[in-house]
């Protein structure tokens, strides 16, 4: 079965602005609700009568929540049409961050947290292949950067505009905001946001299958790569960027943040012009930049700048080479694994460079990221022919 939104050549290729604007701000809403406890720790410990340390637990129980449940709930809706599942998960956000902003029960929140967790999950695995059915083959890159775009405003200005609300008005103002946001998330999906049908059951690839199809493993294991190294480091910019003395590290983190906003937008404007190309430009960036994070001076400061645009950039061409490999019709089961690789790769990063750290110090970060980073390289460069190739696959399903 062909999707029909991306079957025709000839249809009119303009992007649906509002449909994939409200995708955008799907992501972007859980972003913030996966991350904003992080910014609120004295004032939520203090509320909930927990030790700050247990409130990082509430970004912690989200992160493994959405981790385990991506595949298998995916796995469970696949036959359902995509906007009431969509709708089901933005409910989910309005009421669970409600919960949250209400609570002084800290059980109670941190099941909301786990519950808000599995939405993300089940959201995160539909919005790329929701973005690729709403367009043409030929816009489908385009569409997939803008909808990730909501990441990097959640990160650069969402968690800080948070933060500010919350030292304003009450942490519980932040909270009460997402529930707002994501409830006229609803109003806005069922108004602008396309239906597509499920997979019907006789129709339904099953799992290992997507898996094992030419080049989805390659595109994992590339993202894995790539995850681990960049979190190896990130995670730890703070003591890296104190170790030259020339920038704060806030400073640096904006450095980053502005990074990453200028590799969106360039990858935006390749994606479907040179895939293959702009991946190996940004893989290519990240090892070159690397042994140039310990370097004097405002050397770090550049190095940083160009690590965020070269990793601005990665996340949508490997959603998007994802989707290619595995066809438009299984992108949600696809990019389910993908996100549980996301979340593998970000623990399995953090924890490396933790051990890092403490037995070698932060200088050796980037070198403990430099062989794992070229490797996803190689990768790229190897796996032309269907993982990465020059021209976007034919679609299959």
């Amino acid at each position: 079965m062909t999707d029909t939104m991306t079957a025709s050549p000839g249809r009119d290729s303009r992007l649906p602005w509002a449909g994939l604007l409200a995708l955008f701000t799907a992501a972007f809403t859980a972003v913030m609700t996966e991350l904003l406890p992080a910014g609120l720790l004295p004032r939520m410990a203090e509320a909930l009568d927990v030790p700050e340390a247990r409130v990082g637990f509430l970004v912690t129980g989200y992160a493994v929540a959405a981790t385990l449940a991506a595949i298998p709930l995916t796995a469970l809706v696949r036959g359902l049409r995509r906007r009431p599942v969509l709708v089901t998960a933005l409910s989910g956000f309005a009421l669970l961050n409600a919960v949250t902003a209400v609570s002084s029960w800290y059980p109670l929140t941190f099941a909301a947290r786990l519950l808000a967790g599995v939405m993300g999950g089940l959201l995160w695995a539909m919005l790329v292949g929701y973005a690729a059915r709403m367009v043409p083959a030929e816009r489908r890159g385009r569409a997939i950067a803008i909808v990730s775009a909501g990441i990097t405003v959640a990160l650069c200005a969402g968690l800080p505009a948070g933060a500010a609300l919350a030292a304003a008005l009450g942490w519980r103002s932040a909270f009460a905001g997402l529930a707002c946001v994501a409830a006229g998330l609803v109003a806005w999906v069922l108004w602008k946001v396309p239906d597509f049908p499920g997979e019907p059951a006789g129709e339904r690839t099953p799992l290992r299958r997507v898996a094992a199809a030419p080049g989805v493993r390659v595109v994992l294991g590339t993202t894995a790569l790539v995850l681990v190294g960049h979190q190896a480091v990130y995670t730890y910019l703070a003591p890296l960027a104190e170790l030259s003395g020339t920038a704060a590290t806030s400073v640096v983190l904006l450095v980053f943040g502005a990074g990453t906003v200028a590799g969106i937008w360039a990858t935006g404007a390749v994606i479907d012009r040179r895939p293959r190309g702009a991946l190996l430009v940004v893989l290519a960036v990240l090892v070159a930049v690397m042994p140039l994070l310990g370097g004097p001076g405002w050397t770090p400061v550049v190095a940083v700048a160009l690590w965020g645009a070269a990793f601005g950039g990665v996340p949508t061409l490997l959603q998007t080479a994802l989707v290619h490999a595995a066809g438009p019709g299984h992108a949600d089961v696809a990019t389910s694994m993908q996100t549980t690789v996301y979340n593998a790769g970000i623990a399995a990063g953090s924890l490396t460079g933790g051990l890092v750290l403490e037995s070698a110090g932060a200088a050796a970060l980037p070198w403990t990221a430099l062989p794992l980073l070229a490797c996803a390289l190689v990768a790229a460069v190897v796996a032309r022919r269907h993982a990465f190739p020059r021209q976007a696959a034919a679609e299959r399903d």
